[in-house]
């Protein structure tokens, strides 16, 4: 658990109980509270519940995995459902912190299922040069930029990583198998990437709306929900392009197909028309060493050798 208390916009203490948070409140009337909890369990829930009256069907939704990015309105406290994003170059996979906001008018609770790096939130709370105060409104304000911008910035190196794709399937002939198996994994980490970041310009507009109540800080939440629309907008166009890319692949590979199927009919048209010359004709010339008990084995060595001779041509020209 990690807890910070702000009054009149500065940082007084951190580090306290639940118990202690609504207690805090209660004797600073110009406070207001974070808790953040990872992966907490009932019993931590339920006292935040009674502290600060949150709905049950809140509480559900922030204990249950795979909620959809949202924002829920109840009688005295928002719900939000948002993920934060990174990506992983190593095997192209992003990778997803789901994480539950209980907004109330002077807490924030925040409630993460799995681990997530506080340290770049809380500097981003800290900075100089933000909107005066520290608010709920703009610690959410805080939370959102930085789930939008990792969002953003995990799109950007997708749509980096296609570059090395597209090079190597822009070359003469299909591409190889590794390069079209890296297209696939970098569609599919984009088709996981849009179900997380497409919601977020609509939860962030609607967030903007409960909150920004002063003018100093509805220019930032438009900010950050400008760039949860470009976040979008990339991740669309980069589906696009990786598409297209595989389709193209998939025409080379066609036509590929279709000059080595020519070339094995001309290669059996040679061959079919002396044999059909020879089986109309009913041929039966003697080969060397005929009625010799060595022809035989001569014989079956032509045949072992012509017919490996032309497995290893057609094996290193990719036809087998």
């Amino acid at each position: 658990m990690t807890s910070r208390l702000y009054v009149n916009g500065r940082l007084t203490a951190e580090g306290f109980g639940i118990d202690e948070a609504g207690e805090r409140l209660r004797t600073a009337p110009d406070a207001v509270v974070w808790v953040d909890l990872d992966a907490p369990g009932a019993a931590d829930l339920a006292t935040l519940a009674d502290e600060f009256g949150l709905h049950p069907l809140a509480v559900e939704d922030a204990v249950q995995e795979h909620e959809r990015p949202k924002l829920d309105h109840y009688r005295n406290h928002l719900f939000l459902n948002v993920y934060a994003v990174t990506f992983d170059d190593a095997d192209g996979t992003p990778r997803k912190t789901e994480i539950s906001a209980f907004i109330t008018p002077r807490a924030l609770i925040t409630v993460r299922k799995t681990p997530f790096d506080l340290k770049t939130l809380t500097q981003r709370w800290d900075e100089e040069g933000r909107p005066a105060g520290a608010g709920v409104d703009f610690l959410v304000y805080g939370l959102l930029d930085l789930v939008v911008d990792g969002q953003y910035r995990t799109a950007q190196r997708i749509d980096e990583a296609m570059d090395t794709v597209e090079d190597r399937m822009l070359g003469d002939g299909p591409a190889p198998r590794d390069v079209r198996r890296r297209g696939f994994v970098l569609r599919r980490a984009l088709a996981t990437l849009r179900r997380a970041v497409a919601p977020m310009p609509d939860v962030v507009r609607d967030v903007a709306k409960e909150l920004a109540g002063d003018d100093h800080l509805r220019p930032y939440y438009r900010d950050v929900e400008d760039h949860a629309r470009h976040a979008v907008d990339l991740i669309e166009h980069s589906r696009g392009r990786i598409t297209e890319l595989l389709d193209d692949d998939l025409a080379e590979q066609s036509n590929e197909l279709n000059v080595v199927t020519r070339k094995l009919a001309a290669w059996a048209a040679i061959i079919a028309v002396p044999t059909a010359l020879t089986g109309y004709f009913g041929q039966n010339v003697p080969y060397p060493g005929f009625g010799k008990w060595w022809g035989f084995l001569l014989s079956c060595a032509l045949m072992l050798a012509a017919a490996s001779g032309l497995y290893t041509f057609l094996k290193r020209r990719g036809w087998l």
